[in-house]
């Protein structure tokens, strides 16, 4: 059944007469949609369960679409789409391939959506839209290491200045013309999502941040890529649940285990905590970001979760003044766990269908 979450502003007898884009995250087991207008506040939010197969996604999309529309009322102004779903995304053409959680082998979701709805529609991998709804909140509600979520000191530790609009347009976090944000979606799997001076970057084949197969770890465990030691073996939600077996909600556990002294637990939280952080070393390294934001189901355990990797950061530290002049830790943030980044990222990936300038965040935030 689908759920829906209405905005004192969605009132049906105003009329919205701005921009208005509507993001939809598509998932394995729930399809969620939320609308915001062009000051990015969110006018509607909208899910409903995940059907498999070409033809039900595109139909439960569509009805999402129509029904985030209705909530916001009528409309004077643009209306645009944008579309986040897993799987290997050809942006430029709005096509999918093996989404095979969702049971699509190959899809040109972007076109039929766009045909059905009449509206321009972007379609980009679910992590990258997690990544750029992340993003749009570094400067507003982001945890940093050492502070609970939505406090004053993690808003103040999280927030850069906005400088002035250069020749090219507002930027993502503007006082570097450069400025990268690095997402880690701790989810299933493992990969990340990299923003670029407001862009979602793709790389030549779109394969950019698929940090998880990686093969690293030396323990060796088997991935279901067909190598072995991939990082995400070691530092993923599935890597969680085949080292601490038999939970609902393995992470927290095996924390709280770890902390009361469990041997076992202490040596399984060892091995995930030093996953992560080698994570977001590489991301680190590779990618050299301003902000690590790490997100996807993980990030719900909080501030544990971040504790942990911090921990493992500071120990890689203690030993490698290099690793330590990098100062991770305090480039480290847990994406806010009370938001539908990846809908709202969807939903800023989705202007790019009608405008292909940087988004502009200027250290904005969702309002509710």
């Amino acid at each position: 059944m689908a759920t829906s979450t209405p905005h004192p502003r969605a009132d049906k007898d105003s009329v919205q007469a701005g921009p208005i884009s509507l993001g939809i995250d598509i998932g394995g087991t729930k399809i969620e949609g939320v609308a915001i207008d062009g000051d990015e506040h969110l006018l509607a939010c909208r899910r409903t369960p995940t059907r498999q197969g070409n033809q039900a996604v595109h139909d439960d999309t569509v009805t999402l679409i129509r029904h985030l529309l209705d909530q916001v009322g009528p409309n004077q102004g643009p209306i645009t789409v944008g579309l986040g779903i897993p799987g290997r995304v050809d942006a430029n053409r709005g096509m999918v391939d093996d989404a095979v959680n969702l049971g699509i082998r190959h899809m040109a979701l972007g076109p039929a959506v766009a045909k059905t709805t009449g509206l321009p529609v972007r379609v980009e991998n679910d992590v990258n839209v997690a990544a750029l709804g992340a993003a749009s909140q570094a400067g507003n509600t982001l945890t940093a290491p050492g502070t609970t979520p939505h406090s004053a000191s993690a808003r103040n530790q999280a927030r850069r200045p906005a400088s002035e609009p250069g020749r090219d347009g507002p930027r993502a976090l503007p006082d570097q013309d450069n400025h990268v944000v690095a997402f880690i979606n701790l989810g299933t799997g493992l990969a990340a999502g990299i923003i670029r001076g407001g862009r979602i970057e793709h790389g030549a084949s779109g394969a950019i941040g698929e940090i998880g197969h990686i093969s690293v770890d030396a323990h060796q465990f088997p991935c279901k890529c067909g190598q072995r030691g991939c990082l995400e073996t070691v530092a993923s939600g599935s890597a969680v649940e085949a080292l601490w077996p038999g939970f609902a909600h393995p992470l927290p556990d095996l924390i709280a285990r770890a902390s009361q002294g469990n041997q076992r637990a202490q040596r399984v939280e060892d091995i995930i905590g030093h996953g992560i952080a080698l994570a977001v070393q590489i991301v680190a390294l590779t990618i050299d970001p301003a902000i690590i934001i790490l997100g996807g189901g993980m990030s719900k355990t909080g501030q544990p979760l971040l504790d942990l990797v911090t921990e493992h950061l500071h120990r890689s530290a203690a030993c490698s003044h290099f690793i330590a002049s990098l100062n991770l830790p305090d480039r480290l943030r847990l994406a806010t766990a009370d938001l539908p980044i990846g809908a709202i990222g969807a939903a800023l990936a989705g202007r790019m269908a009608a405008d292909s300038r940087p988004f502009d965040f200027i250290g904005k935030e969702i309002a509710s």
